[in-house]
């Protein structure tokens, strides 16, 4: 219950923060926080699923959304970037237009199906960040699979490295709690094992959780199939999506060159770029960030929310990204978050 409280009060104070940043640039003053561009970060792009229980509904947003977004970036004046256009972008002189580049992580086929059309709509260029394992399918996404587990029972008991749960799933609330508890557990003790033991779960309940990542992700042949798409371009997003700062050296050198390996077989060419999984602290370091570099990747972008300026490039392996998220779904949000005001707020 006092998860759940805090929960809403946090999307309260979002919500009252992207309100106040709204009306502050329309009266101009958030010029100073805009930068000279934005990256986002989408994952999902499908239409509004009406189940009360959406555990990673942030994930996601509606393809009028999207349009929407575009739309009132066009009217803002952004002109809209390629992500390996933004160095140059960021070495021109200033008071010229700003940019916006869009990027999708993990590549879910709702992304060929219902953001592609809305990108074509608008001639708008996007980066897709490829996770090999994800598309091999053989790695899985612990996110859909407890919130799959959760969603089909009552009650959850299940032990995991860091622990073990005993979890009441009976209600839509319930279930809210039971997830944000079993990720944090998860999360808490190594991360290979506690995935494992949360398949190991769900395969004793009837639920496959290889199978919900082929439901989802697009595999090699569709990857391949849409690679020659004008406005798409590809980016490494590593095999396994584990968080990259537990690893040791040698387990990173595999995650970055075996998912830039793919990538080029796919495409031809080996990515410029690279997402972190997570995006955050799990994953975004300065260690990790100079694995990056050295395995050849030119610009590498996390989730830590924040606008582009010319010290940017002093950090290209740790560029920031805005997250269009699920919950925050009106036009003048994109206005607010591109305005760099909530970046500030957050701390970005």
């Amino acid at each position: 219950m006092a998860g759940r409280f805090k929960q809403r009060l946090k999307r309260g104070a979002i919500t009252a923060g992207l309100e106040a940043s709204f009306l502050l640039s329309r009266l101009g003053l958030t010029t100073g926080l805009k930068g000279r561009g934005v990256i986002f970060t989408l994952h999902h792009v499908r239409p509004s699923d009406p189940r009360p229980f959406q555990p990673n509904k942030h994930l996601e947003i509606t393809p009028e959304f999207l349009d929407a977004a575009i739309g009132r970036l066009k009217a803002r004046d952004y002109r809209f970037l390629r992500l390996e256009d933004v160095p140059g972008a960021l070495a021109e002189p200033p008071g010229g237009q700003p940019f916006a580049v869009f990027t999708l992580d993990d590549g879910f086929r709702d992304n060929r199906d219902h953001a592609l059309p809305v990108f074509e709509r608008h001639g708008v260029p996007f980066t897709i960040f490829v996770c090999k394992g994800l598309s091999e399918r053989s790695h899985t996404m612990w996110w859909d699979t407890a919130a799959t587990l959760i969603e089909k029972r009552d009650r959850l008991a299940i032990c995991l490295p860091a622990g073990r749960l005993d979890l009441d799933c009976s209600t839509a609330r319930a279930k809210c709690a039971a997830f944000e508890a079993l990720a944090t557990l998860l999360m808490a003790g190594d991360e290979t094992k506690s995935i494992a033991a949360l398949d190991a779960a769900a395969h004793t309940a009837g639920i496959n959780p290889h199978a919900l990542v082929s439901e989802l992700v697009m595999d090699r042949d569709e990857l391949t199939a849409l690679a020659g798409h004008p406005l798409v371009s590809y980016g490494a997003h590593t095999i396994s999506h584990r968080g990259l700062a537990a690893l040791t050296d040698e387990e990173l050198l595999r995650e970055y060159n075996e998912s830039a390996d793919y990538v080029a077989a796919l495409t031809g060419t080996r990515p410029m770029t690279f997402a972190y999984p997570y995006g955050d602290a799990r994953s975004a370091t300065p260690r990790t960030a100079g694995f990056a570099d050295w395995t050849g990747f030119k610009l590498s972008v996390t989730t830590r929310p924040g606008t582009l300026s010319p010290t940017s490039m002093e950090s290209p392996q740790l560029l920031p990204r805005i997250s269009l998220n699920g919950f925050y779904q009106k036009r003048r949000y994109v206005e607010a978050l591109a305005s760099g005001l909530p970046s500030k707020l957050a701390g970005g």
